[in-house]
């Protein structure tokens, strides 16, 4: 009998990997796909050389969990690049905010709303650390650092409701704020997106929004070459379905959605457990498009040419009446973008005159819409003749990336909509969300708190869950080194 059985090899199922493995324990990791990496997939798509990420191509957790901070990708090769500017949100008429990891340089450039930015992000950019610690917890544990909560509350509630709209007198801030809280892809204002928004923009002014040298797929290489070395073993092109198939296993830990668990175990589950999973929501899609292009992207605004992120939605009001459409299951005219030019951090993943450029656009959860349009149009926008640099483009209907990944239920990137319900009950509500009814069988996917992001700490509250309960291991080995 072999000791652990991992499916799926995205972040989280990685992350449980290298745990399992360094405490000493035999793990076979099980991949449908011919490659590892789930979201942190990276290829060449036009031409040799070009390297585009798949899905996710920014990690401003990736530098920050608490996992990842013991795992050290820097000792193991792998750089993690800090633009000077962490994200723009460029607006009509030339206008931009500007977020540069030097808060009081953002301040500076935000004018009459610097003072106002710098109270709302400063503080909480100084507890970074006991932040990103707090918010990418499991949700059962008093936090370390008291004062690091206490500095929340109030900003929530300020950011996450109608108040939002008058926290700033210009617009490059208010639209600023809106951008970051759209990463979280819910109806807006909302009190989660805002947990979610603070996160981010206090991140950008302290460790920052890294880029990967050579693409997103280094991260997973680097995962996965650290739980081969400790005795894992890797099974790509190798689809699991049925939980029967692993009976050889002490301990299954599943990196899939609720919805691949039932696939998975359906018949198994205590019909209560089963009905939760059946009722668990799925998130907004998006729909993705990867350009090649012949030179760096005309902005308006050339500061926004320094930026790793750019978010593309207009002012606050169209990104709070786009981003609460799209979660109402309606389309709207001008989505949010988010775009990322990684050649302004990392020369190596193009050449002159082809240049990779990374987008994605908010849809309805299974829209079909084609997103080429939608995205060049909000890029044009802001960076106009954008379109007469395209050399080639390629782009994935929300419903083609669920079929791509199946943890992307109906091209919902997320695992699961962001509501504070399903912050709080992730996926469903026990007091160990990782556990199953079914002996020995874990979750660690990104429908387990802490949520969605490259972080991996789904994966390691799962593998710490499993280690004491089914091997009585207490504590988690060292990940370093």
């Amino acid at each position: 009998m072999n000791d652990v059985a991992i499916v799926g090899s995205g972040p989280n199922g990685l992350a449980a990997g290298v745990i399992m493995a360094r405490a000493g324990l035999s793990v076979d990791l099980y991949e449908a796909a011919d490659g590892i990496g789930g979201g942190l997939r990276s290829k060449s798509l036009f031409e040799p050389g070009i390297v585009h990420d798949i899905c996710s191509a920014v990690h401003p957790m990736g530098g920050a969990s608490r996992f990842f901070r013991e795992f050290d990708l820097a000792a193991r090769g792998v750089e993690m690049i800090l633009p000077e500017v962490s994200y723009a949100h460029p607006l009509d008429g030339g206008r931009a905010g500007i977020a540069y990891r030097d808060l009081d340089r953002t301040c500076a450039r935000l004018g009459a709303d610097g003072e106002r930015w710098g109270r709302l992000m400063g503080p909480l950019a100084e507890r970074s650390e006991s932040l990103v610690d707090l918010l990418l917890s499991d949700q059962r544990r008093i936090p370390a650092d008291p004062l690091a909560a206490a500095l929340l509350p109030s900003r929530i509630l300020a950011a996450g409701t109608p108040l939002s709209r008058r926290m700033f007198r210009e617009a490059e801030a208010t639209a600023m704020l809106a951008g970051l809280a759209a990463h979280s892809m819910a109806q807006l204002p909302s009190l989660a997106a805002a947990g979610v928004g603070l996160l981010l923009g206090e991140l950008a002014h302290s460790s920052g929004w890294p880029i990967p040298r050579g693409g997103s797929q280094a991260i997973a290489d680097a995962m996965a070459a650290d739980f081969v070395a400790h005795g894992g073993k890797l099974h790509t092109g190798h689809r699991v379905s049925d939980i029967r198939e692993l009976r050889a296993a002490r301990t299954v830990l599943l990196d899939v959605a609720p919805r691949g668990l039932l696939d998975l175990a359906g018949s198994l589950l205590p019909n209560g457990y089963r009905r939760q999973l059946e009722s668990y929501r799925y998130g907004a899609a998006i729909g993705k498009v990867d350009f090649l292009v012949s030179e760096p992207i005309p902005w308006a605004d050339p500061e926004v040419g320094k930026a790793g992120t750019a978010h593309l939605s207009g002012g606050q009001a169209e990104t709070y009446h786009g981003e609460t459409l799209v979660a109402r299951g309606k389309r709207p005219d001008r989505p949010f973008v988010m775009l990322s030019e990684p050649m302004i951090a990392d020369p190596s993943r193009g050449e002159p005159g082809k240049r990779p450029v990374w987008a994605y656009c908010h849809l309805p959860n299974g829209d079909d819409v084609e997103p080429l349009d939608l995205v060049r149009d909000q890029i044009e926008r802001f960076a106009p003749g954008f379109a007469e640099t395209v050399l080639a483009s390629r782009s994935v209907t929300a419903s083609a990336l669920a079929a791509y990944n199946p943890n992307y239920v109906g091209g919902n990137i997320s695992t699961g909509a962001v509501t504070p319900k399903q912050v709080l009950a992730r996926p469903v509500a026990r007091w160990n969300p990782y556990r199953t009814p079914l002996s020995g069988v874990y979750l660690c996917s990104a429908a387990t708190p802490p949520g969605p992001g490259v972080h991996g700490m789904c994966g390691y509250f799962a593998a710490e869950s499993a280690l004491r309960r089914e091997f009585g291991i207490t504590e988690l080995p060292n990940l370093s080194g």
